[in-house]
């Protein structure tokens, strides 16, 4: 950071190139500006006050450099009781059972809870109303803290009764420290996209679109897929066992196949014991996640 005060007494140095170099003036219209910025090597010049934000995410970056390179996977149910909630639950225990660090984020105000399906309700941390009035940075170390935390996981869900929306700048907060903190961020969405669906959806490398196999599913399916491509640019179908064959589904909705994902008859039974939802090498649902997180995440499975 060089000041537009120093920056001729910094020039007259001869200073070496130096990468991230930033002018801070309070004077931008002033036309001795740009040759100040030439004369330092700076790649940008900041105003303040407006510039404020920036230079504080600057100075953040070099305190806490990100640790990970986090990606997000956003999962979207075609219709409702497709089984978005759970494959997002699933992926989210399968990579932190493989080690990597995990933020699962709940984005769906109505759906009931990511932390039931872990059957960790009770347990303590903070929810989305401690923190939907957050703007600008997160440390994703004070995230981490504050949220409920099971190994390598870590889950941001709601608290029981009325619920307020999400704004999109507490969304970009939480994603912009799940980035840097984590190594996978799982996001389950909700099937009408508000705007912090589509902050998480324009930060998505990948969206899972879970598609019943049968008529009104795919229908179903397609409403939601045309405004998932509003906002993100891959979405992949995960069919769900019905009544049409995989390939129709995908070729219907016009979407890249993921993979497919056969009834589980005692899954429902489970969840609503407060099991886990099984993941093993024997179960579809176990075979799906670890075969669609090497994929997505390669050598890092």
């Amino acid at each position: 950071m060089v000041g537009g005060d120093m920056a001729d007494a910094l020039a007259a140095t001869g200073p070496p190139p130096r990468h991230r170099v930033i002018l801070v003036t309070r004077t931008p219209d002033d036309p001795d500006t740009w040759r100040k910025c030439v004369a330092v090597g700076a790649q940008a010049v900041l105003e303040l006050p407006s510039g404020e934000r920036r230079l504080v995410d600057e100075f953040a970056d070099v305190v806490e450099p990100a640790s990970r390179a986090g990606r997000v996977v956003c999962v979207a149910g075609g219709r409702g009781g497709a089984g978005a909630s759970v494959l997002a639950v699933s992926l989210a225990l399968s990579a932190s059972r493989q080690g990597l660090r995990t933020l699962l984020v709940d984005a769906d105000p109505l759906g009931g809870g990511l932390d039931l399906l872990l059957g960790q309700e009770e347990a303590d941390g903070a929810r989305w109303s401690d923190l939907v009035a957050r703007e600008g940075r997160i440390s994703f170390t004070a995230l981490q803290a504050a949220l409920p935390t099971f190994a390598e996981l870590t889950m941001l869900s709601f608290h029981r009764g009325e619920v307020e929306a999400i704004p999109a700048e507490a969304m970009r907060s939480v994603l912009e420290a799940g980035g840097r903190g984590f190594d996978l961020v799982v996001v389950d969405l909700p099937r009408h996209c508000d705007s912090a669906a589509a902050e998480a959806l324009a930060r998505a490398t990948t969206t899972l679109l879970v598609v019943t196999a049968d008529v009104r599913g795919v229908l179903a399916a397609a409403q939601v897929l045309a405004r998932l491509r509003e906002h993100t640019g891959e979405v992949r179908a995960v069919v769900r066992a019905g009544v049409l064959d995989d390939d129709v589904v995908t070729a219907s909705l016009r979407v890249p196949y993921a993979g497919s994902l056969p009834d589980q008859p005692r899954l429902a039974a489970a969840l609503n014991r407060g099991d886990l939802p099984p993941l093993g090498g024997r179960t579809s649902l176990g075979r799906f996640c670890a075969s669609f997180l090497q994929s997505f995440l390669g050598a890092e499975t």
